[in-house]
């Protein structure tokens, strides 16, 4: 179990390191499924939206109530991705109370909009257990997950980076903890990063997050 905790984390570290540049720097056009974005003028105050917004590669992992979630289930509707799990201690209880918190405000600037908690930990976060979680917050959201051999790629194509830490049944993930926007059409299309202030801990204001969001709708 350590030395597999050890692989997961330096992979981790590794692919890190490449995701934390793309977020400083929106990727170059690499692929024919990419185009301009329309959003590209705007300034947003909590992160910035991709030059050039792409489609997620495809991907199939299941939701709290035991259905399949894929790229067919983003068409239509903005998706607020986040990523964690149920027994995070503090970032993911927190961010999902603000989360349920600007929810309603979301959507009066868009009906169609989802948020989405996905789990980084399988082996514990059941379908039962995702199903009780998320309702706590609100019954609206989707908690999605997968095996790791699927759910890897999909979080590494949002931006997410997640690594297994400690061993035996007492393991913590550390995570990312930005939210990533997806498109009506399955485009990713801009990031929400936590920023410092000074003597908290670095965090999304939810006043920030309903602006920039109604900003890339009203230019959508």
């Amino acid at each position: 179990m350590r030395k597999r905790s050890i692989i997961v984390a330096l992979m981790a570290v590794a692919i890190g390191g490449i995701t934390a540049y793309q977020w400083q720097t929106p990727p170059a056009n690499s692929s024919t499924q990419m185009h301009q974005s329309q959003y590209k003028n705007i300034e947003l105050a909590t992160g910035f939206i991709y030059d050039n917004p792409r489609k997620l590669a495809t991907f199939s992992l299941s939701d709290q109530h035991g259905n399949p979630f894929t790229n067919q289930d983003l068409q239509g509707k903005w998706s607020l991705f986040f990523i964690g799990f149920t027994s995070c201690p503090d970032v993911c209880p927190t961010t999902l109370n603000k989360l349920a918190a600007a929810y309603p405000e979301l959507q009066q600037i868009s009906a169609d909009i989802q948020v989405v908690f996905v789990s980084a930990d399988p082996q514990r976060d059941t379908q039962v257990k995702r199903l009780d979680y998320i309702n706590f917050f609100n019954r609206d959201f989707k908690a999605i997950t997968a095996e790791h051999s699927q759910l890897f790629p999909f979080s590494r194509d949002l931006g997410f980076v997640y690594a297994m830490v400690g061993e035996g049944e007492n393991y913590q993930i550390d995570h990312s903890a930005s939210y990533v926007l997806v498109s009506p059409t399955g485009e990713k299309t801009a990031v929400f990063r936590a920023k410092p202030k000074p003597g908290l801990p670095p965090q999304i204001l939810n006043e920030e997050l309903i602006a920039d969001f109604k900003k890339i709708v009203n230019n959508a």
